[in-house]
């Protein structure tokens, strides 16, 4: 007969978590700091997001309404959908975790590509279930390699599209057939965290997708385009079945009342949306450009951030680079962690933040 243990225990899984880094924040003192390492808007927040928060600051004793039901019907009214299967959650972080740990457990598998969110791995452990990770294709989502990853412990395919940090997405035809070759049983997740950047036809968040299906959740967020990534707010949208149990394992007041105000003034302020659009459009082209133009690679991307690949050669590396910027303030990704050690992410920002990024990798790359 077995001892028992000495202390405490961490289910299966846990200790096998690598704990999720943010992009760092910090620059050297008296430098000023321009963070391009997370994907945040450099518009910042609709002013009347900003006033929806503030004027919440006088009922701070009472609960929020567990339901978020204000905030479902702004999101339903944006895009024509049943608020009630409209689920919300602190990030789509949140409700990523919530997924796993209602249809993971012992001995299930999910499914990701190799260069997915890292979340998926962490949330995969967490509910005690095998992560197995899938191969990509030019740093894109390969369809035929996550269906022959499928077996039948798979009960969940985790697809980020567009992916970050690789900005690539799948196109809408691609990933219906991905759907179609999927067992009925296995969850298809589309994580279109940045969904309101994509400008391609042939693209689509999965929303269609979701409402003629039993099987597909669509996940998206106020953190990226909204400018509200301080009060972690996500959203998905779900079969009825699916968002049935998944509100009888969400906490009962997993969405704060400020969170809700300045999301449901967020998403019907449609001119700031514009705007976050807009600036993304040419900056996005304009920044991939003048940094070809310095011989880098950069990945196409469709998201408010792109993928800048270095050499291995010393003194011009990745590492280097990253150390390089930081110097000045410029605060890029390093994202090793994502199978990539050999790149930095930069998150299209300001103009004034654009236009530093590029001069100070002129100066890098000529080795000055």
């Amino acid at each position: 007969m077995s001892q028992p243990a000495s202390r405490p225990v961490p289910r299966p899984g846990v200790l096998d978590i690598e704990a999720y880094v943010p992009g760092k924040s910090a620059a050297p003192a008296g430098v000023k700091l321009h963070k391009l390492s997370s994907n945040e808007s450099p518009l910042g927040p609709s002013p009347k997001a900003a006033a929806a928060y503030g004027a919440l600051a006088g009922k701070l004793e009472f609960y929020p309404d567990g339901s978020a039901t204000k905030l479902r019907e702004a999101i339903a009214a944006r895009y024509g959908l049943d608020a009630g299967r409209i689920v919300c959650g602190t990030g789509s972080d949140e409700l990523l975790q919530m997924l796993t740990k209602t249809y993971l457990g012992d001995g299930d598998e999910g499914v990701f590509t190799e260069h997915g969110f890292l979340v998926y791995r962490i949330a995969i452990l967490a509910a005690g279930a095998r992560p197995v990770v899938v191969p990509e294709k030019n740093l894109t989502a390969d369809v035929d390699a996550i269906l022959k990853a499928v077996t039948p412990k798979t009960k969940i395919v985790f697809l980020a599209n567009p992916n970050n940090p690789t900005g690539t997405y799948l196109p809408f035809d691609e990933v219906k057939r991905l759907h179609a070759g999927l067992p009925s049983n296995v969850l298809l997740v589309l994580d279109a965290a940045y969904a309101e950047y994509v400008r391609r036809n042939d693209y689509a968040s999965g929303l269609e997708l979701v409402a003629e299906s039993e099987n597909v959740v669509m996940t998206r967020t106020f953190s990226k385009i909204y400018g509200l990534a301080n009060l972690r707010l996500g959203w998905l949208y779900a079969p009825a079945p699916i968002v049935d149990a998944l509100n009888r394992t969400r906490g009962p007041f997993n969405v704060n009342g400020a969170a809700i105000e300045a999301g449901a003034a967020a998403i019907a302020d449609e001119a700031h949306l514009a705007a976050a659009i807009e600036h993304n459009d040419k900056w996005l082209a304009w920044t991939t450009a003048e940094l070809e133009k310095l011989g880098l690679k950069v990945t196409p991307s469709v998201g408010n951030f792109i993928l800048i690949h270095f050499p291995k050669t010393a003194g011009k590396t990745a590492k280097e680079a990253d150390a390089f910027l930081t110097q000045r303030g410029l605060i890029l990704r390093l994202v090793a962690s994502y199978g990539l050690p050999d790149a930095l992410r930069l998150t299209i920002g300001s103009e004034e933040a654009n236009r530093l990024v590029v001069a100070a990798l002129a100066e890098f790359t000529a080795g000055k």
